[in-house]
């Protein structure tokens, strides 16, 4: 291995640590929070980790098993309304419910995947997306579940100190699930998957199963988020919570990042979200802008910001050994 690559390597751990720090702080912060900030606030601190929770699931996804999905929309609804219908009919606890609808998006993963996984590259792609519009169509065309007008949640209003903590929770939670993801026998399997299916398959990799895994992993983080943006909003109908601009976002955020590296999600969930805050009042300029930041990015950096901060660290550190004795 030569010098430069174990500078890069250096680098990349670096910017490992540096994920695993901004979480660290965000969960210290997150435990005083509530007492210190206004509500305006903690639904900004609300929609940050939800992001976080949807990026780092569709980074899993697409970053470490090569599945690259569309599809976001189709779990976030699904969570949304089965949320809903738990509340109004049953009564249950939130934390049950959330983690019911998590479930339940989980379990439509594993119901479409002998299908979609028949499909691979941009057809896998194109099938994910399809799976959210049929989605959107089916709760638009069938009166149980609202129509066009959709759901109205009979619960209490949340307070937003309640819909921080639940979303901190699902967050720590996400953390620690692509923790032991990423630092164990999975990750490994993940990455062959990722870069070639049927050599993996040769040498005795089970990939059906492994992206069988993966997608029911996803897919049931997805659905909680989306169950807990439900329970904030108190009203669902099926051209918000199954709409398009959800599995955009959410590839935005892992591309500007940093596709397939642990703290690319973060990265660009905490940018995103600054950059909306910023230009709130110039939608049209802020769709402009994210674009162009898009196609600067996968022209210039494929690993996003994190990866051109780990390429800033090798430059530093190859500045610093210049002149040393070999």
């Amino acid at each position: 291995m030569t010098q430069e690559r174990v500078s890069l390597q250096r680098g990349l751990h670096g910017i490992e640590q540096l994920g695993g720090l901004l979480i660290a702080a965000l969960f210290a912060i997150g435990a005083l929070v509530p007492n210190l900030l206004s509500d305006y606030a903690l639904l900004i601190g609300f929609r940050l980790m939800l992001y976080i929770v949807l990026a780092e699931a569709w980074n899993l996804l697409a970053g470490y098993c090569g599945l690259v999905s569309l599809g976001s929309a189709s779990f976030v609804g699904v969570g949304a309304y089965v949320l809903v219908g738990l509340l109004n009919q049953t009564g249950l606890p939130v934390p049950v419910a959330v983690l019911i609808a998590g479930l339940a998006g989980a379990a439509l993963a594993a119901a479409v995947s002998p299908a979609v996984f028949r499909l691979r590259g941009l057809y896998f792609t194109v099938g994910t997306l399809a799976l959210g519009e049929a989605l959107r169509l089916l709760m638009i065309n069938v009166p149980w579940f609202g129509g066009a007008t959709g759901l109205f949640l009979h619960a209490d209003f949340p307070s937003s100190q309640q819909l921080y903590l639940l979303m901190l929770g699902l967050l720590a939670v996400t953390e620690c699930v692509l923790s032991l993801a990423t630092q164990s026998r999975l990750s490994i399997l993940m990455r062959a998957v990722r870069d070639d299916e049927d050599a993996a398959a040769q040498v005795g990799v089970r990939t059906f199963r492994v992206k069988l895994g993966v997608f029911m992993l996803g897919s049931f983080l997805m659905s909680a988020g989306g169950a807990l943006q439900a329970y904030k909003l108190g009203a669902i109908e099926p051209y918000g919570m199954f709409g398009l601009q959800w599995s955009i976002d959410v590839l935005a955020m892992v591309i500007i990042g940093g596709i397939g590296l642990r703290c690319g999600p973060i990265i660009g969930a905490v940018f995103v979200v600054v950059l909306a805050e910023l230009l709130a009042d110039y939608p049209e300029l802020h769709v402009a802008i994210t674009g162009l930041i898009l196609i600067v990015v996968i022209r210039f950096a494929q690993k996003g910001l994190a990866g051109l901060a780990s390429k800033l660290v090798r430059i530093f550190e190859h500045r610093g050994t210049e002149g040393q004795p070999a």
